[in-house]
């Protein structure tokens, strides 16, 4: 059967499912239905974007979205009715696929205004149960050349469900680089990140998604400044909901002067009061970047009403100070990828 055939199959087979509560039969080897796309055309798909129109809305197990290497350039958006995609990178390595825009939060639209934090996205992931693998996902917008853009927050993954996995995935950018968000204050979603690389310089990991990187390398690039070379996260997480990120078994790296850069500040979107950051970081080797009072404020709200911890980490940049808190065994015990994903257990 020929690969436009299977997808025609694969979509009945899904819309089937979905009409009568049974599990979609696999089409092919992948498990449920897969589409392969590839920019010198030689898939079903030559770009991200098609590959995901053709899911059919309310499928209801996984759709493989298999990309070869290449460059992909285009925002990719991922509707809420559209769960249980997976895009799986085919090279030896995540830098050989690429998924890629341009646009910062200033950039003109073409009707008119600017496309704002959210809209710059070069994916925006609102279907839950989605996951990736072996890929990148940045967002390339050259500050440099664009000064008449003051507003330069570019977000490479903007994330608006729950249970999402990233495995083996790289997240480039410079500002803002990953929103990992929900659909509303009340809406707790988790995501798990599993051995990825995250890079950026401003508020990089931001939002008020429960977040856990596990066994993760989180960069920080040097902005050239003898002071002040950024903010690794930025969390907005809700009062109602203790977890909020979550870094464990990672490396927090930088080739940035030593004591330069901020572990976090507390992010209150809209001067919302209720957004209360939460942030723990533990086990962890954290470089020299890092200085001995990590956390800051960010406008009038303090660092010191979030909630903010560590525990047993390690580095040049992990000297315990008055200035960072330190998490008891006790609670230590209750800051667990478990306890943070709350009864979803995503393969480790």
């Amino acid at each position: 059967m020929s690969s436009r055939r299977t997808l025609i199959a694969a979509a009945a087979l899904c819309a089937a499912a979905a009409t009568t509560g049974l599990p979609a039969a696999p089409a092919t080897a992948w498990p449920g239905p897969s589409v392969t796309v590839a920019a010198d055309g030689s898939g079903d798909f030559t770009s991200v974007q098609a590959a995901v129109d053709a899911v059919p809305p309310g499928n209801p197990g996984p759709f493989t979205i298999k990309l070869r290497p290449g460059v992909y350039r285009g925002q990719v958006i991922i509707p809420a009715d559209k769960p249980h995609i997976v895009l799986r990178g085919q090279g030896a390595d995540p830098s050989q696929v690429v998924i890629t825009d341009n646009r910062a939060n200033g950039t003109p639209k073409p009707e008119g205004g600017t496309w704002g934090t959210s809209g710059s996205a070069s994916v925006t992931i609102s279907g839950d149960d989605f996951s990736a693998r072996n890929l990148t996902f940045a967002n390339d917008f050259d500050e440099a050349a664009h000064p008449e853009i003051t507003s330069k927050q570019a977000v490479a993954v903007l994330t608006r469900a729950d249970r999402l996995v990233f495995d083996n995935v790289r997240f480039l950018g410079n500002q803002d680089t990953l929103y990992v968000n929900s659909p509303d204050a009340t809406t707790v979603s988790r995501v798990y990140f599993r051995k990825c690389y995250v890079e950026g310089d401003v508020d990089f990991i931001f939002g008020r998604a429960t977040a856990v990187f596990d066994r993760c390398e989180i960069r920080s690039l040097n902005r050239g400044s003898a002071t002040n070379n950024g903010y690794v996260t930025a969390a907005s997480t809700s009062i109602a909901n203790p977890f909020g990120f979550l870094i464990v078994g990672s490396k927090l790296t930088s080739d940035a002067p030593a004591g330069t850069v901020f572990l976090g500040r507390p992010w209150h979107p809209s001067n919302d009061p209720n957004a209360i950051a939460q942030t723990v970081i533990r086990d962890s080797t954290i470089g020299a970047h890092i200085g001995a009072a990590p956390w800051t404020d960010f406008g009038t709200w303090s660092w010191r009403d979030a909630r903010y911890g560590e525990f047993h980490n390690r580095g040049p940049g992990a000297t315990v100070t008055a200035d960072r808190p330190q998490l008891t065994t006790d609670q230590a015990a209750g800051a667990t990828i478990d306890a943070y994903l709350t009864g979803w257990h995503p393969q480790r």
